[in-house]
């Protein structure tokens, strides 16, 4: 079985419609799968539904998607390096369903793993309960969270085989294993492709099962969100105020 596609955008060929939810990988722009969402982008499809951590940056990310105006709902748990983003919501223009990060990752988790819904105490008494079933346990209020399903998951691997088994890489395993569980179809963008059977079993961190359509990206970009740097001390053999 033989997954892989040549390009991103073959990938989404016949995959993305108008309207869709698509759940996407990456915590904040550690991990996302940079070349499928330029494709995404590129197919011009609208109205979509991004279920994702944040919202990526200006020019990058799923920012890029907010700048053509694709995006109509974001389900985020954090939106603030994104000032497109800002002035969209705002106006009025984009839907925000804020959702705390880890019952986010959960609820991702339990839509992968059938599970229509959860309870947890987390948001109680906040906005984010308003409109959701309340139910006690032994004496503490719980609220209703729905698992999600989406119609396309996008996400970022370090490494596949060509039956779409998964590994990622240290941090780059974020969101990423639940959104590719959560989707009705998976799309995975890898670093490196190896032949079926290269991959230790032990390895793997998402089966093959769970994913749809593999493209290899060799060179992503890896942007830096914030770029942070700090004075170093004076010590024998360096200038003192040298950046790091």
């Amino acid at each position: 079985m033989n997954k892989v596609y040549g390009s991103a955008g073959e990938a989404l060929s016949g995959v993305v419609e108008d309207g869709q939810t698509i759940a996407v990988g990456g915590f904040g722009l550690c991990g996302i799968p940079e070349q499928l969402i330029l494709a995404l982008r590129d197919s011009g499809v609208r109205g979509l539904t991004a279920v994702s951590n944040n919202a990526g940056v200006d020019g990058w990310g799923l920012g890029l998607l907010l700048e053509t105006r694709q995006i109509c709902k974001m389900v985020s748990s954090y939106v603030g390096e994104n000032k497109e983003f800002e002035r969209q919501y705002l106006a009025g223009e984009l839907e925000l369903e804020f959702t705390p990060q880890g019952t986010l990752a959960e609820r991702m988790r339990a839509g992968g793993a059938g599970i229509p819904g959860f309870y947890t105490r987390t948001g109680v008494g906040t906005v984010v309960a308003e409109g959701k079933e309340h139910k006690d346990f032994d004496g503490e209020t719980y609220i209703l969270e729905r698992g999600i399903v989406a119609d396309v998951a996008l996400v970022k691997a370090w490494k596949a085989d060509r039956a779409g088994n998964l590994v990622y890489r240290k941090a780059a395993q974020n969101f990423n294993p639940m959104a590719a569980t959560c989707g009705r179809l998976t799309v995975a963008e890898v670093e490196e492709l190896v032949e079926i059977g290269q991959l230790d079993p032990d390895e793997i961190d998402t089966p093959g099962i769970f994913v749809q359509r593999v493209v290899l990206n060799p060179n992503p970009e890896k942007r830096i969100e914030q770029r942070t740097v700090r004075k170093v001390e004076a010590r024998v053999g360096s200038a003192a105020g040298e950046e790091v």
